[in-house]
């Protein structure tokens, strides 16, 4: 098992940036593929951005496509989520996964280690 541990979060006006950092302990990230999910206040959590475990392959959601960046570093064991152009509909807890070699499937259900999240708040 991989520890992870979000930071990063904060509040943040409509329009700014934020960038959250899920720094890894217990294993090396190089073998495991990464992901960053959200959950807001009475929503299920629901998948943000993926990627692989060399960092050569991303995917997002349409919500977030062409405003967030996800990005690994595996020599400093950590993912990145940059986010920029920020929406209050952006308000939500930021929880960033992970599992070893490639995802088992879609969804929450295709990772098996997670953070305990960050919050994300963004006013209008």
């Amino acid at each position: 098992q991989v520890q992870l541990v979000e930071f990063g979060g904060g509040t943040v006006q409509a329009g700014g940036s934020l960038r959250l950092s899920c720094t890894a302990s217990g294993r090396t990230l190089v073998n495991y593929a990464m992901a960053w999910f959200r959950q807001a206040p009475g929503k299920e959590r629901e998948f943000v951005a993926d990627i692989s475990r060399s960092g050569g392959r991303t995917n997002y959601s349409d919500a977030v496509r062409s405003r967030f960046t996800i990005s690994k570093d595996n020599a400093k064991n950590t993912a990145y989520l940059q986010l920029s152009s920020l929406k209050p509909e952006d308000t939500a807890v930021y929880y960033c996964a992970a599992t070893l070699f490639a995802p088992k499937g879609e969804g929450v259900a295709a990772y098996d280690n997670w953070g305990q999240g960050t919050q994300v708040t963004v006013s209008s």
